[in-house]
């Protein structure tokens, strides 16, 4: 209903008028043949795309009478259409806060394309707050503070236009009516009818005017109009005799007049005095019957539209278009400096780019942002895009460019190439970036930015899985303390307390107890000998595994001594602690498929045995639920963007030495769906339009390759379509005989100049990467990471050996100099080799024993002739099989700096004895981890610290970084 305006009655204006009756513009029938074609085309659709089902969602808050028919209408006319319509009726004393609470869970949720709100609305309720509220991409009402603004603006782009005026405009359409050049007259300048429909009349290039309530001679304007539309809620207020003969009149009012002949008291008419104008005018639009069932036409159609939308995006990513310039110089400045000099992208623009929705998008400043797991669900129906997994020959200290090769892969692929693509990398731990490594943003101009912003905190994610960790120690150590002092009652008493004099089982209480076989729910009912069992854990402290963590190196805290205050009654015990990443959480948080998965993993992790062997488990302590709700948000990936603005996942960041080393399957998940194609397509047309998801694993192929592989992949269920091996001149002359490399310390003349008889040697190396990655049937890549110092010679070197290994490609790429142009030809050969046709399979099965499991890495992998496992590894394993824990995959742990257990063997070793000194469980997270050699968990710090060089300057941004 348009809204009275309180115009007055100007004197009437009489001209000659015809005597031909008006046709009328019959907007009912009009509309009906809308509907008929909508439900049509949908029907078309579904025929091809079954899960295609456009949704509307109707929210009335309060019971108006006329704001229930109009809903009633809307229902009607979208069932007629075959579209989905849901009435969400809400009493009158809803709050502002709980509408808008209710958008907002409508926004996010995928299978609702459109969100009316029937207005008008109570009057405690702010109405432009609450359409502002509804997204963009579901304003069908096109009231939304977006597609109105568009509309408004010059070659603007709304999404949708609003119903009544976009009506108005289809009923002169089908009226044949020429604008071009016409007068045309608009009574009202409503947000809702006059000012939307004057903006669409001049888009149609007639000429308008807009007449209000404070208009003077508003008769004498009708009278040239060659359209007159009046919007203005005031019964038979145009009057006949200022229409310009042969005119056309579109009458938006509904106004209720008194009319005893009628059952209801009263009848619609419009703002135009019908019976004089269709004595004037050449066509006319009648009340009822005109304009409002056009308008409910117009607002299904805008829901299609919505859907269409959806499923057309799901059907394939659109091609990356807007990339950001590299200025680049010679010679390369520091990372920091090229980070600092770029202008990144507003993270809404590069998640919009990538296709997420804004309701699926939690920003975190300008640049960063985490992404709501939902995604999964709205892009569930699509084919994933093709996997490509980066890892790299056995390194030097100084790195040979994964991380690097991983941006600047992304960058060419998307900038260069305009395809759909994410980088997805690893959180970078404090440990490292305030050490002497560094971050893992990259380097050169192949680098996440800003990289001041990736390198400290992110988004808090590691500070979460902190304070996860160390409340599961604390709990444990608590526990320990309370069972020595009090009785099983007392216990039971505390731990199921009564509230208001009811008790109850927490959760977590109810799966220990089905752990126990004690199928009780009410806490009365259990006897004493089931309390004695339920309260008592009886941990031994000897065989506690659970440590404590923080992210910094800190050496000192690798040994310590806990309970030495007087008020723990000389409970003391030796632990020490780990750096955060290397805490089970963080590992848990890159393996879950889901935030349930992650509550039942970590419900599932074992802290110790009881003095009866029984494995003790953080659900036993009953913290599982409390170390979800500290990871609740940490478990959604955090999205960034390349120097090109190419987005990049960063998320998780388990320890590489004894976990997977790698970024999380969720954002691996989310990756390859939003760089995926639609099931409906056939497979040319998804080779045509596929994405790409370039991640990373840790360390070099034989560790992080076969840790992604046969840990990861066998969580997530995804299998790699290529992998990309990284290869340096460097290292590889180091594999071949060259001197010692260590970071900090000039390069030997072997690394400076060419000796190609050097490299040659130490292509071996090499080729036992490419042999081993080719055992799991994959397509390989080597990329030939380039130097400054590097020749021509020594490439073609590394060329042919890799092919003779083989390789599938093995390419030269200059990315960290020239940023994606650089990395053009590996993207090219990247892409060729992930049509390849694969024969995946595993490594190994994870049945028989873990002795063997361990035995077929180190064999297979690492060269081994023989495998030793210590009395106390023997011990271990044998534990862990008899408390059922001898199915699962196996991590070990030991140097980066060699295919063996000695960082002091290069090339290829082989017929060594490789010793296993020690076995661990990471049950939570699905493996087992077994140490080859002694590994630090927390770091110690250099003398020189990165951290020396970190200022932060006058206008707060941080100096210093790398």
């Amino acid at each position: 209903m348009a809204p009275a305006l309180a115009f007055s009655r100007p004197a009437n204006l009489t001209i000659i008028t015809p005597f031909v009756m008006a046709s009328l513009i019959d907007g009912k029938q009009i509309a009906q043949d809308i509907r008929g074609r909508i439900h049509s085309e949908i029907n078309a659709i579904q025929a091809v795309s079954s899960e295609f089902n456009p949704s509307l969602v109707i929210i009335q808050v309060g019971a108006r009478p006329d704001s229930s028919t109009y809903v009633k209408m809307k229902l009607n006319a979208a069932k007629e259409a075959n579209i989905s319509c849901e009435l969400v009726s809400l009493p009158e004393t809803t709050s502002q806060h709980e509408l808008l609470s209710r958008i907002s869970k409508l926004n996010a949720e995928p299978a609702v394309h459109g969100i009316l709100v029937q207005l008008p609305l109570p009057a405690h309720i702010a109405e432009d707050k609450v359409t502002a509220a509804v997204s963009k991409e579901k304003d069908v009402d096109g009231f939304g503070p977006f597609n109105v603004g568009e509309l408004n603006r010059r070659n603007g782009e709304p999404l949708y236009l609003p119903c009544t005026p976009k009506g108005i405009m289809e009923l002169l359409a089908h009226a044949k009516v020429e604008l071009n050049g016409a007068n045309a007259v608009v009574l009202g300048r409503s947000d809702i009818v006059g000012a939307p429909v004057a903006r669409l009349l001049q888009m149609a290039n007639a000429t308008v005017t807009v007449l209000h309530s404070k208009t003077q001679n508003i008769a004498q304007y009708v009278s040239t109009a060659d359209v007159v539309v009046s919007a203005i809620g005031q019964a038979g207020f145009v009057q006949g005799s200022w229409l310009k003969p042969g005119c056309v009149v579109i009458d938006v009012g509904t106004n209720f007049v008194e009319d005893a002949t009628k059952k209801s008291g009263s009848r619609m008419v419009g703002d135009v005095d019908f019976e004089s104008a269709v004595k004037v005018a050449s066509q006319v639009t009648p009340v009822p019957g005109g304009v409002g069932p056009m308008t409910v036409a117009m607002l299904l159609e805008n829901v299609v539209i919505a859907a269409k939308r959806q499923h057309d995006a799901s059907k394939h990513p659109k091609k990356f278009t807007n990339p950001l310039p590299l200025n680049l110089q010679t010679p390369v400045p520091s990372d920091f400096e090229i980070s600092r000099d770029q202008e990144p992208k507003h993270i809404t623009d590069v998640a919009s780019e990538a296709g997420i929705l804004d309701s699926e998008l939690e920003p975190f400043g300008a640049y960063k942002a985490k992404v709501n797991l939902n995604l999964l669900d709205r892009l569930g129906n699509k084919r994933n895009g093709k996997y490509i997994l980066v890892t790299g020959i056995t390194p030097t200290p100084l790195g040979e460019g994964k991380s690097t090769t991983t941006v600047g892969l992304a960058q060419a692929l998307g900038a260069h190439l305009h395809k759909n693509v994410f980088a997805n990398v690893r959180q970078p731990s404090m440990g490292p970036t305030f050490g002497i490594k560094g971050g893992a943003a990259g380097g050169g101009y192949s680098q996440v930015i800003p990289m001041d912003e990736f390198n400290m905190h992110v988004t808090g994610d590691i500070h979460a899985i902190s304070m996860a960790n160390n409340l599961l120690a604390a709990a444990i150590d608590t526990r320990i303390f309370h069972e020595n002092t009090q009785k099983d009652a007392a216990l039971y008493k505390r731990l199921v307390p009564a509230k208001k004099g009811v008790r109850t089982f927490a959760k977590c209480f109810l799966n220990r107890l089905q752990k126990l076989g004690i199928n009780k729910t009410e806490p009365n009912d259990l006897t004493e000998e089931e309390i004695s069992r339920f309260v008592r854990l009886d941990i031994d402290p000897e065989t506690i595994t659970w440590r404590r963590v923080v992210d910094c190196n800190d050496r000192f805290l690798r040994g310590v001594t806990i309970g030495e205050a007087a008020t723990e009654k000389g409970m003391t015990r030796s632990t020490g602690f780990d750096i955060s990443v290397a805490s089970e959480c963080m590992a848990i948080l890159a393996l879950a498929n889901s935030l349930e998965d992650m509550r039942d993993r970590l419900g599932r992790m074992v802290i110790g045995s009881s003095r009866a062997g029984v494995p003790v488990t953080c659900e036993d302590i009953g913290c599982a639920g409390a170390l979800t709700a500290l990871l609740k948000d940490a478990i959604k990936p955090n999205i960034m963007q390349t120097l090109e603005g190419t987005p990049v996942f960063v998320h998780a960041g388990p320890f590489a030495n004894i976990s997977i080393g790698a970024s999380s399957i969720l954002a691996d998940k989310m990756a390859l769906k939003l760089a995926g194609t639609s099931l409906d397509l056939s497979e040319e047309e998804a080779k045509e339009h596929e994405g790409y998801v370039v991640t990373e694993a840790g360390f070099d192929f034989t560790m992080g390759g076969e840790r992604f592989i046969n840990i990861k992949c066998r969580s997530s269920g995804l299998v790699p379509d290529v992998v990309v091996i990284v290869a340096t001149v460097r290292a590889l002359k180091v594999h071949g005989g060259g001197p010692e490399v260590k970071a900090g310390a000039p390069l030997a003349a072997e690394y400076t100049q060419e000796n190609v008889e050097l490299l040659r040697a130490g292509c071996s190396n090499l080729a036992k990467h490419i042999s081993n990655a080719k055992q799991y049937g994959l397509p390989v890549v080597v990329a030939i990471n380039q130097m400054s110092s590097d020749s021509a010679s020594e490439h073609e070197v590394i060329r042919e050996e890799s092919l003779k290994a083989g390789a599938d490609a093995a390419i030269v790429s200059n990315h960290w100099e020239e940023g994606g142009k650089g990395a053009v030809d590996l993207a090219n050969g990247v892409i060729a080799a992930s049509q390849q046709p694969k024969d995946f399979k595993f490594l190994y099965e994870t049945s028989g024993s873990v002795e063997d499991r361990i035995a077929t890495i180190a064999k297979e992998m690492y060269g081994a002739g023989a495998v030793e496992f210590s009395e106390i590894a023997q011990q271990k394993i044998a534990t862990y099989t008899a408390q059922g824990f001898g199915n699962l995959p196996i991590c070990i742990a030991k140097t980066q700096y060699s295919l063996s257990h000695d960082a002091a063997l290069k090339g290829v070793p082989s017929g060594f004895t490789f010793p296993i000194r020690d076995v661990r469980a990471s049950i939570g997270a699905g493996y087992l981890y077994a140490l080859a050699a002694e590994i630090q968990t927390i770091p110690g710090l250099p003398t020189h610290c990165g951290f020396m060089n970190v200022e932060v300057n006058a206008e707060g941004e941080i100096d210093g970084l790398f």
